[in-house]
């Protein structure tokens, strides 16, 4: 009998303990970075088990844990029909879902899954960056469900844009202005465009390097960065909606009708409007920059995205690549803004991003 218990202990010792599992939605660029770092996790603490993998073909559902190292060619090899994610997880260890799929379908169920008691990690921007409705029920399920919503990755790709809003407010700090060079691709774009050579050739490099969207119009209407202005003003205490913020596209009308394989012959009507306005910020010795901008003046918050001729001490001037910089002025940063710098895409640093907020409540869970 001694020598039974003895043995189950030594089973009971054995065996892994889990953390939390994981369902992860999306396995593209940044999906399939992120099972790179849960492969390059495997055996060390806090063990995660990811129990369900999906993209828009099919699903696998492993109950025992998917190998991280091979879960492409799982998933390739064994998908099913796309299922609930909910219903691969045994409830007895924090759930969480990992949406890096980009859907507007699964952004849809984001408070739901909250509401349910599963906590969401997500680089999506259609959760808290659509509808003021939307935002308002992912807040409102978090709080009476007592989950957590990680958001890190949505804009700036991780850096700590976000947290530091909420700490700013946390601290009594009301936010009096937001601007910020949000897309690394247009950071891209307007830090090499030199005037000389046409632009609609920078855009067919950064697409080709993949800065962009396959469609560069994406990039060039501004409602990525729309979306993204309005989680930073959401966080920052202010309940905006879409038509709040004012967007210059920099996509003509006639090439925004045209479908996607007419596109990239068409690329040089962008080409005469964006020499005149390098010209015009170059004449006066500024410089061209994709601006978002969110200001309180009087009681009334302005919120706009745009090109701006920025004079060459602004804080939003310099900059590098596709680097990401935000300048953000409050009550302790008045007089000069707290800055904050670094890459703002990639699908490394969305990845780390997404892995830091898992981190992050399987922290606070074992509490």
């Amino acid at each position: 009998m001694a020598a039974a218990l003895s043995t189950t202990a030594v089973a009971l010792r054995r065996r892994p303990v889990v953390a939390a599992e994981i369902a992860l939605l999306g396995i593209g660029t940044v999906g399939g970075a992120l099972l790179d770092r849960l492969a390059r996790l495997d055996g060390r603490i806090p063990p995660l088990r990811l129990v369900h993998l999906a993209n828009s073909r099919g699903a696998v559902v492993g109950g025992d844990g998917i190998d991280a190292a091979l879960a492409r060619a799982r998933l390739a090899d064994d998908a099913r029909v796309p299922s609930d994610p909910l219903h691969a997880f045994d409830g007895r260890v924090p759930a969480i879902v990992v949406d890096a799929s980009g859907s507007e379908a699964i952004a849809a169920c984001h408070a739901g899954w909250l509401a349910r008691g599963v906590h969401v990690v997500t680089a999506s921007k259609l959760g808290q960056g659509a509808g003021l409705d939307r935002w308002r029920a992912i807040r409102e399920a978090c709080t009476r469900a007592g989950t957590h919503y990680g958001d890190a990755a949505t804009v700036g790709a991780g850096l700590p844009l976000l947290r530091s809003l909420r700490a700013l407010r946390d601290g009594g700090d009301a936010i009096t202005s937001i601007a910020g060079v949000l897309s690394g691709s247009l950071a891209w774009l307007f830090g090499e465009f030199d005037g000389l050579r046409p632009f609609s050739g920078f855009v067919r490099t950064a697409r080709d390097c993949g800065y962009t969207e396959p469609d560069p119009r994406e990039d060039l209407s501004g409602e990525d960065v729309r979306r993204k202005l309005l989680i930073l003003a959401r966080t920052a205490g202010f309940p905006l909606e879409r038509d709040d913020v004012h967007v210059e596209s920099l996509v003509p009308v006639h090439l925004a009708a045209l479908p996607r394989d007419g596109v990239d012959a068409s690329l040089p009507m962008l080409d005469k409007v964006t020499r005149e306005r390098f010209a015009a910020a170059y004449r006066r010795g500024e410089r061209l920059r994709h601006v978002e901008r969110l200001e309180v003046a009087d009681g009334r918050i302005l919120a706009r995205v745009g090109l701006e001729s920025l004079a060459p001490d602004d804080p939003l001037a310099p900059g590098r690549g596709t680097d990401n910089r935000v300048a953000i002025r409050c009550d302790r940063y008045d007089g000069q803004p707290l800055l904050i710098q670094g890459p703002g895409a990639g699908a490394g640093v969305t990845a780390a991003a997404l892995l830091d907020d898992v981190l992050a409540i399987v922290r606070d869970a074992s509490c």
